[in-house]
């Protein structure tokens, strides 16, 4: 099933939220990036969250898409953990590395959207 990137975002942020990870933002690079359409990032509160997160982003996109991520980064004892769907890059985080990592100031021009 053919999705847009925007819809492949909704997604993502929607298994996210299933999951209770916070301050979920979107940030639309179409016109900024030549990597990917979207960044989502999200936050868990703690390692197993983070983890069920993850999961839960990966399952809901398989069953609605059948796509699995061309990569990922982090997993076991990691504070941030990278999905990339090619068009859509999730971005979860443990809240000590969201918050020194800063990943929306460094794509401050990037316009948020709305994602829920």
């Amino acid at each position: 099933m053919a999705v847009t990137p925007f819809e492949l975002a909704r997604i993502c942020a929607k298994a996210a939220d299933d999951k209770k990870a916070s301050d979920l933002v979107l940030l639309d690079l179409s016109g900024l990036s030549d990597v990917c359409d979207y960044f989502l990032i999200c936050t868990a509160d703690n390692a197993r969250m983070l983890g069920s997160v993850v999961d839960e982003i990966e399952e809901k996109v398989k069953k609605n898409t059948g796509m699995n991520p061309l990569s990922h980064e982090g997993r076991a004892g990691a504070s941030w953990v990278l999905l990339d769907y090619g068009s859509v890059v999730v971005h979860a985080f443990l809240p000590e590395a969201r918050d020194y990592y800063r990943i929306e100031r460094l794509w401050g021009e990037a316009p948020r959207v709305d994602c829920l």
